[in-house]
């Protein structure tokens, strides 16, 4: 009876630790705010191409996204994964993680609007 109740135990702890990993909530959480800015970028920026066919600076948009928005994503992620199994699980990182959801979601639906008004800015001083 007392190995039944410590294996259940076990497998009770073995899955709430295998449910709090922050390190693959953060990656899930950046990979799917990649794909948001990637989508509202090339949504916005086919717009702006629309209305102003004379302009390359829409294109410039496209390039910051793989030469600035995907290495960024990617050392934002790295904070978090190279946490250990033990801190992956530490609930006492739920702040934290909070904090750095939102600032990845603000920054994925935020930062594809900025881009394009900077850039349209940019293009109607240079017009």
């Amino acid at each position: 009876m007392e190995r039944a109740i410590t294996s259940s135990v076990e497998r009770s702890h073995k899955t709430t630790t295998d449910q709090l990993d922050w390190r693959k909530r953060m990656s899930d959480h950046v990979a799917f705010g990649l794909l948001v800015y990637t989508g509202l970028q090339i949504a916005l920026t086919t717009l702006v191409l629309k209305t102003n066919h004379s302009s390359i600076l829409p294109y410039f948009a496209l390039i910051l996204l793989v030469f600035a928005v995907i290495p960024a994503c990617r050392l934002f992620e790295a904070r978090w994964s190279e946490l250990d199994d033990a801190q992956a699980a530490d609930p006492a990182l739920e702040s934290l993680f909070k904090r750095d959801r939102a600032l990845v979601w603000l920054s994925a639906l935020g930062l594809p609007f900025a881009l394009t008004g900077l850039f349209k800015g940019l293009a109607f001083l240079f017009a």
